[in-house]
């Protein structure tokens, strides 16, 4: 074998930040060289994402035990790999692929060749003497890695807080920062400013799945009142120095008839009416990127939220789910400008850096995303600096599974790295 051969394929079962099993994979070469990692999971999920493996087992973890996925890692997928070259990183998932033989790797579990897929890119980067984020780069042709913008969450409801609010997230993007470190530092006073302003209201400061704070407003505008008092309690300027991003989540919202259901608000709005709500908070407030503003399969008006609303960051998420075809019927339909990025919606890494291209290709933006349950695993981070993501949302600035991702960015940031700022953002 050469040094670069894979040796052993292991896996094992830990916990996410939610405290559910999630699997955890490492790949050994023949030259000592090693990679981990682990698979994070969503609450708000999409159709056409990968599978996750679970036991359904109701006498261990509510039936959310990954001993089955565990056990696919070291059975077949373990055999399957043992030899390869490591470096061979697109042969490797898709050999990963082809072996589990359903579109979404429901039969092996997405969580299990992903945590696989993940820990080979970084025994191959250990093994060639690369920073991670340097080998993530040369897999994906890029020539420049750039620090990304952060998307940061300071409010949270929908999936991500027990539906305390309807819209799922409002969240900052410090658009007037010049580096990251100083986006980071301005995030962390906004926190700080709206956990103090709930206070002060008598409002709830219970955190969210992503750290953010759950003050349970009816009214989508109550919210957003109080993340541009947070930004001027902060001392930055609304719309110069931060500007609003939402996660309205939508397909989570979506009754039997395709209508969005507000339940906090009492309203029940068809598709028309909920473009005209986007579109009438947009004009009230500083807000520059919209996620999931329609459900995953509302195709034929989200050209028209498109329409009205183009000039701003319209992000597909559930609507994409990270899979290049649906990012390129996109691109062809007029559905959004934007596409969110999240490795286990795909279920491997070639196929996440397909779907990043499929974006640019179309002349999407992109935003690396982690989800609502983490691991301490960073990778992410160093995904979107290598690949230049531009932009990156891994949860608020609490909880070390998220704080562990944003440390690892203040490193990397070390390298001299430029900052991607706002000019990745689509508008």
């Amino acid at each position: 074998m050469s040094a670069t051969d894979i040796q052993a394929v292991f896996a094992r079962q830990v916990f996410d930040s939610r405290g559910r099993p999630t699997v955890e994979a490492e790949v050994s070469l023949a030259g000592g060289a090693s990679g981990r990692a682990s698979a994070p999971s969503g609450a708000s999920r999409g159709a056409a994402e990968a599978f996750e493996l679970r036991d359904s087992d109701p006498d261990r973890f509510e039936g959310r035990g990954v001993s089955r996925a565990v056990a696919a890692v070291n059975g077949e997928i373990g055999a399957l790999l043992t030899g390869r070259d490591a470096l061979a990183q697109r042969g490797a998932d898709q050999a990963m692929r082809d072996l589990d033989g359903t579109a979404q790797l429901s039969r092996l579990g997405g969580n299990a060749i992903l945590a696989v897929s993940i820990a080979l890119a970084r025994a191959g980067a250990a093994a060639t003497g690369q920073p991670l984020f340097r080998r993530l780069a040369d897999l994906a042709g890029v020539s420049g890695p750039a620090m990304p913008m952060p998307m940061v969450n300071i409010l949270s409801g929908g999936l991500h807080a027990g539906r305390g609010m309807d819209v799922q997230d409002f969240l900052v993007i410090p658009v007037g920062a010049n580096s990251y470190t100083q986006a980071l530092e301005w995030v962390l006073r906004v926190r700080a400013a709206a956990a103090a302003l709930c206070q002060e209201a008598g409002l709830t400061t219970l955190l969210a799945d992503e750290g953010g704070l759950s003050p349970g407003f009816a009214d989508g505008a109550e919210a957003l009142t109080l993340m541009v008092r947070a930004f001027e309690r902060a001392g930055l300027r609304p719309g110069e120095d931060a500007a609003i991003a939402l996660d309205i989540a939508a397909s989570s919202l979506t009754d039997a008839e395709g209508r969005y259901v507000f339940q906090r608000a009492g309203r029940t709005l068809d598709s028309g009416a909920m473009i005209a709500l986007l579109a009438e908070w947009t004009t009230r407030f500083p807000i520059i990127s919209i996620e999931d503003g329609l459900g995953e399969e509302d195709w034929s008006a989200w050209p028209e939220l498109t329409r009205h609303l183009g000039h701003i960051q319209l992000i597909g998420d559930d609507l994409f789910a990270t899979q290049a075809d649906r990012i390129a019927r996109g691109v062809r339909e007029g559905a959004g400008n934007a596409a969110l990025i999240k490795i286990n919606q795909n279920g491997t890494l070639s196929g996440t850096l397909d779907a990043l291209e499929a974006a640019r290709a179309g002349g999407f933006a992109t935003v690396i995303s982690a989800r609502s349950g983490e691991t301490e695993d960073p990778f992410i981070a160093d995904l979107a600096v290598g690949v230049a993501g531009g932009q990156i949302k891994i949860g608020s600035v609490r909880t070390s599974e998220r704080m562990a991702k944003y440390n690892q960015l203040l490193r990397l940031e070390e390298e001299g790295l430029p900052f991607a700022g706002s000019g990745f953002i689509r508008r």
